[in-house]
């Protein structure tokens, strides 16, 4: 009967226009999302409806903390991937295998099943193109700034392309991870090896 009424209490109570009023109500959403994508929704079937029923609460508690289901699967996704680490700056090198190593890991367990679903999703919708870049932003801008860290430092040569080093420096984890590319590398050791290969080109 109390967890009723505490329900009841939080669906009730005033708030700031454009604020959240229940954290629970939010991660209860975040993850019926990320539990039906993990168990064979697609983004295109993916319907506010079913969130609703999967988190326990009414479409209007969702369309009151977000604009629509793109908004709110770009929350979730940026749940599901979490921070990106943090470089020391200690060294170049020590920072790239850092961000290197971060590619495709997750703690969530449900990103190896939605992470590659969402690749078709990505070619076929511009919609989801679109979020795809506003999640990789972030973590792109991080190992840009690295990169342009190290030529001021004089640790890289100062005429390298840093966008095309990122691609070279992302691609081989990125496709091992998700495709599985090679089964006799090791992908423990895959960062550290695409690392120092790519220093060897593109060092002082």
């Amino acid at each position: 009967m109390s967890s009723a009424v505490d329900s009841a209490s939080v669906e009730s109570a005033p708030r700031s226009p454009g604020r959240p009023r229940s954290t629970r109500a939010d991660e209860a959403i975040i993850e019926a999302v990320l539990d039906l994508l993990s168990t064979g929704s697609t983004v295109e079937s993916l319907s506010i409806e079913a969130i609703a029923a999967k988190a326990g609460v009414g479409k209007a508690t969702i369309y009151r903390r977000w604009s629509g289901k793109g908004a709110l699967l770009a929350d979730a996704l940026r749940t599901l991937k979490g921070q990106p680490p943090v470089p020391s700056g200690a060294s170049v090198r020590d920072d790239l295998v850092l961000l290197v190593s971060g590619i495709g890991r997750n703690t969530d367990p449900r990103a190896t099943k939605i992470m590659p679903c969402l690749i078709p999703e990505v070619h076929r919708s511009p919609q989801q193109y679109a979020l795809y870049q506003e999640l990789v932003q972030p973590r792109r801008e991080i190992m840009r700034e690295v990169l342009r860290r190290g030529v001021r430092t004089g640790e890289l040569r100062d005429d390298i392309d840093i966008e095309l080093t990122m691609a070279l420096l992302t691609g081989p984890v990125l496709m091992q991870k998700l495709l599985k590319w090679h089964p006799d590398l090791d992908e423990g050791k895959l960062p550290e090896r695409v690392v120092d290969a790519i220093l060897a080109g593109i060092a002082a």
